[in-house]
């Protein structure tokens, strides 16, 4: 497998009167295709390193290259524009806009992007939701799904613009048992059967050792 992720001495650090290392002299390497899980106690900095690899936080200091390109002195601009075309996200809880179907909140990054026409992207968004068991359910509100199809509609527009990575924080830390062994699935299948890349952030144990690889940070090291 190559490499799709590696960073070099990352780090990030909030300055101020008792300054604070929230992830401290980071490497890791993650290949495509591999389903990795970040774990450690509440307050290690897991989501802080989740959010460093997935662009949405700028390290102190370090490097971060995806792809083999190194993105660290990127523009917000720039970075924005790799996550829209090339990162997924999927949180603890699911952010669907609430004005919007699950179809129409699928379809809204694919319409960000502007690569495909108008009818093609409704064609992806129907079978991105047909994917996750949801077609039947594509005309309905967030407030009219439960956690566990909202977060699947969650997960399907993490897809929409087939990206490189998918990037999830506790993304079954507000679900019931059936509902996040659902989750964990799908995310598995992703990487097994759809080669995709993706790194959960979790502290369920169970969801961890569904993973082929497990990361463990501890007061912002890593430790294992």
């Amino acid at each position: 497998m190559a490499s799709l992720l590696r960073t070099e001495h990352l780090t990030r650090r909030l300055e101020g009167e008792v300054p604070v290392t929230l992830v401290d002299n980071a490497g890791l390497e993650i290949q495509s295709g591999e389903f990795v899980v970040i774990t450690g106690p509440s307050g290690s900095g897991k989501s802080s390193l989740l959010y460093l690899l997935g662009l949405l936080d700028v390290p102190s200091s370090g490097k971060i290259w995806l792809n083999g390109t190194e993105t660290s002195a990127y523009s917000e601009d720039r970075r924005a524009d790799i996550r829209l075309a090339e990162l997924g996200f999927v949180f603890q809880f699911h952010f669907l806009l609430p004005e919007f179907t699950a179809l129409e909140n699928i379809m809204l990054p694919m319409q960000r992007l502007g690569r495909l026409s108008g009818a093609a992207i409704k064609e992806r968004a129907v079978e991105l939701l047909a994917s996750f068991d949801m077609a039947d359910q594509m005309h309905k509100l967030p407030k009219q799904l439960s956690g566990g199809q909202s977060q699947r509609v969650a997960v399907a527009r993490a897809m929409a613009n087939d990206p490189l990575l998918i990037l999830a924080d506790e993304p079954t830390g507000n679900l019931d048992t059936a509902s996040s062994a659902n989750v964990q699935n799908i995310l598995r299948d992703l990487a097994h059967k759809q080669k995709r890349t993706v790194i959960a952030v979790t502290h369920d144990n169970d969801f961890a050792a569904t993973a082929d690889r497990t990361i463990t940070i501890v007061d912002g090291k890593i430790r294992a």
